[in-house]
């Protein structure tokens, strides 16, 4: 994968080089300011970028913004981002053109580099990759939605599951069932959700509507 690295902070951009270099992708850039992270991702159309919330020159919001720019100039385009704090109103823009290819993890939840490495190819591939407490964040100040009213409390527990971007092996071992099970239960909630198997990629359909409500 080609990646764009932004981050302020030398030694945790450096870092991520190192990791990402290690693992067999290629950093095509990095940048340690707002301006500069958009002229990267403008320049290299990146497969993925991972992005810091709070960057120079003013220590807000420059990253997420940058991205967000990025992203309304060239839909799609994968974005990780990576920050210490949870910007609510931000993350869910980032997630209202319902494309996919967006994370949200923060730094504090990331405990390996398989799991750093795995949210980044998720993202590149079109997926999702959200820390549990930024759902929960998206989710407080949100009104019911028809659709999610419909599922059960096991099915939710599945889609939220499925927001943080485990596969169905994978949910089936933290909630102590079978993968068949899962996939029964991913079935009734894409029908209750009207997502039908026509859709290109059902799971982040299901899991926008999840975060992304009204």
């Amino acid at each position: 994968m080609r990646i764009v690295v932004a981050e302020d902070l030398y030694l945790l951009r450096d870092g991520m080089v190192r990791l990402i270099e290690a693992c067999g992708h290629q950093v095509v850039a990095t940048a340690a300011t707002g301006p500069e992270t958009l002229d990267a991702l403008r320049t290299w159309r990146p497969d993925v970028s991972v992005i810091d919330v709070r960057m120079p020159p003013n220590q807000s919001d420059e990253g997420l913004r940058a991205a967000l720019a990025a992203r309304s100039e060239m839909p799609g385009l994968p974005v990780l981002i990576l920050s210490q704090h949870v910007e609510q109103l931000y993350a869910r823009e980032l997630l209202a053109d319902g494309s996919g290819g967006v994370g949200y993890l923060l730094k504090e939840s990331v405990f390996d580099a398989d799991q750093f490495i795995g949210a980044l190819e998720r993202v590149a591939g079109g997926g999702t990759a959200m820390d549990p407490a930024v759902i929960a964040k998206l989710l407080s100040s949100s009104s019911p939605n028809r659709g999610l009213e419909q599922l059960t409390e096991r099915e939710c527990s599945v889609l939220g599951l499925m927001a943080e971007g485990l596969s169905n092996q994978a949910i089936g071992r933290r909630l102590f069932l079978s993968e068949s099970a899962i996939s029964k239960y991913t079935t009734s909630m894409f029908g209750k959700l009207g997502i039908t198997d026509d859709d290109t990629n059902r799971r982040v359909r299901a899991v926008l509507t999840y975060l992304n409500k009204p």
